[in-house]
């Protein structure tokens, strides 16, 4: 009769993405050499069975050949980034008749996977070039808010708006979530009109500031998410940053930046001759949101009172959470 194989333990995982990682753990070095497989039980955390599964009931987990450790785990599972997940793992020796000779199931590990990555960032930006339409021209960035906001920033904060943390609405994988803070701007101008719009969800109370401030040659470009809400409606976030401030060090090793002078979304294109402006323009189509990452001063602009009404705040973005059967703006991972 062979000899019991040892319980895994010391379980580690390391180089872990948003739809992989790497898995090893420590077992004696008789069980090294007459392992032929690995079975291994992923779950999400918040619905992890406290009954470990039984390596017949296939469709729960990975059964893999023994390779030598770290073992990497990609593509068995479509994994979410962000998202905690719990981890164990059992030797096994197949024996002639075809069934298994099991260890005991190792201690349940936790882990949580990354954000996306630039690749992943990269089909999200291309799927958002495809719903981009023609550029529009546009003159100001604006903000709208209620009149306590205002009064706050006012008597608060010395008149400065300062950037809040990133919510959690968007993409489950955006590396900005939670992490980036900034000042949202929107740009989006009315089609018949060439003007922001008359109604907004988030207050009644709008301020605006000359597009220059914002979008300049000092500043740089970054694509940051596309989403969408059970609408046919489409939202890309773009982030501005001046240069070297910590927000621009934040953005260029995590998202793709664009060209101010052409890009399917937010263009600046310089003046030709002198005495001339810039040309602003935004994309139609889609709706913009775009992150300021530096503290953004009252006198820049004005607050103004908006001409239509102010919509119900369900009409927001804010904590949104994307549609994951939308197919014009998911992306696959784990592939």
């Amino acid at each position: 009769m062979d000899a019991p194989l040892a319980t895994p333990c010391n379980i580690q995982i390391c180089e872990v993405t948003c739809d992989s990682f790497r898995i090893m753990w420590d077992m004696p070095p008789e069980d090294t050499a007459r392992a032929t497989h690995f079975f291994i039980d992923l779950s999400r955390r918040e619905n992890r069975d406290p009954n470990r599964f039984k390596h017949r009931d296939v469709p729960t987990k990975l059964v893999a050949k023994a390779v030598p450790l770290p073992m990497a785990v990609r593509g068995h599972w479509f994994l979410s980034p962000r998202t905690d997940y719990c981890v164990a793992v059992q030797t096994a020796v197949r024996q002639p008749d075809g069934d298994y000779l099991v260890s005991e199931w190792s201690p349940v590990v936790e882990f949580c996977t990354g954000d996306y990555a630039m690749e992943h960032l990269q089909q999200l930006l291309d799927k958002a070039s495809g719903s981009a339409g023609r550029l529009l021209r546009f003159s100001v960035f604006y903000r709208n808010q209620h009149p306590e906001y205002f009064d706050h920033v006012r008597r608060e904060c010395g008149g400065l708006m300062r950037p809040a943390l990133k919510d959690s609405s968007g993409s489950h994988g955006s590396p900005i979530n939670g992490k980036l803070s900034g000042v949202f701007f929107s740009c989006n101008t009315e089609f018949d009109t060439g003007r922001p719009p008359k109604d907004s969800p988030y207050g009644p109370l709008r301020f605006q500031i000359p597009a220059g401030q914002l979008l300049n040659p000092n500043v740089c470009l970054y694509f940051a998410d596309f989403y969408c809400m059970y609408t046919a409606y489409h939202y890309v976030v773009l982030v501005l940053a001046p240069v070297g401030t910590a927000g621009d060090d934040f953005c260029r090793t995590r998202m793709p930046r664009l060209d101010l002078a052409s890009n399917p979304f937010l263009t600046y294109a310089a003046p030709q001759r002198q005495g001339e402006e810039p040309v602003y323009c935004h994309a139609s189509d889609v709706i913009l949101e775009v992150l300021f990452t530096e503290p953004v001063h009252l006198d820049q602009g004005g607050v103004e009172q908006i001409s239509g009404h102010h919509q119900l705040m369900s009409q927001t973005t804010a904590n949104a959470k994307k549609d994951p059967s939308c197919k014009v703006c998911n992306i696959s991972v784990g592939r």
